[in-house]
């Protein structure tokens, strides 16, 4: 979607059934998807349940009224919000305008704490929401990853905030000095009913993800094709999201034995070089062996080092603490180095048991608890 000032500015519709009890606020694929997976669970408990988004298709499908399509115009870096900078202040008045008018009972955040962390404070100074002497709750699903960076987010989230759901255990401890109710309902990857994206297939081709922002897409999927090239493979197939980020893939100008295909039917394959994004989750939960990729814009990149203290950028290795997913940064990223890691994971037969049993403890580690889902959470907070 194009962010040109012609589309400024603009009016979310009105809720379709007069009322909304909750506003799903969702600004990238993943969370889009997320997001739905709650709702979907939570109107089949509570089918009257009027559920309102900001996020992209797959909500729409669960049930919402889809305000707005945010995943269609996520960004990723410093570089390209500020470029988008226009778009986004028309949006954040939007959202505020049409939060004040129609009051739901409660805006859940779904992770992107660029725009969210900003409205639930907007929200208590406007005297909207409960922290700020009004009546509706602000809760939060997925924590922003305050354990890399930005760790003193916690206390205005808690002066901003009236309860909090993550998918990593280790996360409730990082809001321990805080007010902020905060609770571990497992990570949706490894819930019973999940049917994950992906599955190991030693016979299948190699699967190549360079993510779902097109900024991203454009500066990763040139160094995973390079590897692949180099390695000499029979096969790749690239997934994607969305009809932009196939034209960014095409631009690319892939050989015939890469297909392109659209995110759906579960894919079969036996290695993959992927960004560090969520699929990279759910290729190391399916036991593929791989490596990570990740390039951005430089500058963005000079901030994010000076930033962000973690070990590894792939949650995976986070969570292990070890180098599940070797990790190839900016100028690291070389068609040979991608390359030589492709070939042993195809063809190291110790690689893949290593794999195998880090896929064990990951999915040991992100289970569900006895307090239930998100959905679970999310009604719980909806009948205070």
């Amino acid at each position: 979607m194009s962010t040109s000032p012609k589309l400024l500015p603009f009016r979310l519709p009105p809720p379709t059934g007069g009322r909304v009890d909750v506003l799903v606020v969702a600004g990238e694929h993943s969370g889009d998807e997320h997001g739905a997976r709650v709702v979907r669970e939570l109107r089949a408990k509570q089918p009257g349940l009027a559920v309102a988004a900001l996020g992209g298709p797959e909500l729409a499908a669960a049930g919402a009224q889809l305000l707005h399509d945010l995943t269609s115009t996520s960004v990723v870096g410093l570089v390209e919000v500020l470029k988008n900078y226009s778009f986004f202040r028309a949006l954040f008045a939007e959202t505020l305008r049409w939060i004040a008018e129609h009051r739901p009972r409660a805006v859940c955040f779904v992770d992107y704490p660029g725009l969210n962390l900003r409205l639930a404070a907007a929200l208590r100074e406007r005297g909207l929401s409960v922290k700020g002497g009004g009546t509706i709750r602000t809760l939060y699903y997925i924590s922003p990853q305050i354990w890399a960076w930005k760790a003193k987010r916690r206390f205005t989230m808690a002066r901003d905030l009236d309860a909090m759901a993550v998918i990593f255990p280790f996360e409730v401890a990082c809001y321990a000095d805080t007010a902020l109710p905060v609770e571990f309902v497992g990570h949706p990857f490894v819930a019973p009913d999940y049917a994950p994206p992906v599955r190991y297939d030693p016979n299948g081709p190699v699967l190549l993800l360079p993510g779902s922002r097109q900024q991203a897409v454009a500066r990763i999927f040139p160094a995973l094709l390079g590897g692949f090239r180099s390695a000499g493979e029979r096969e790749a197939v690239v997934l994607y999201p969305s009809p932009e980020i196939l034209a960014v893939l095409r631009a690319a100008n892939p050989p015939a034995n890469v297909k392109l295909l659209p995110t759906g039917a579960p894919v079969a394959a036996a290695a993959v070089l992927t960004s560090s994004g969520t699929m990279s989750m759910h290729c190391a939960l399916a036991g593929l062996p791989g490596a990570i990729a990740y390039r951005t814009n430089p500058l963005t990149y000079l901030l994010g080092r000076m930033l962000v203290k973690v070990e590894y950028i792939g949650i995976a290795n986070l969570l292990l603490k070890e180098a599940m997913y070797p990790e190839y940064i900016q100028g690291a990223a070389t068609s040979e180095a991608l390359a030589a890691e492709l070939r042993a994971c195809l063809h190291d037969p110790a690689r893949r048991e290593r794999t195998l049993a880090q896929a064990a403890r990951l999915r040991s580690l992100l289970s569900q608890p006895a307090g239930g889902t998100a959905a679970d959470w999310l009604a719980r907070q909806l009948s205070m």
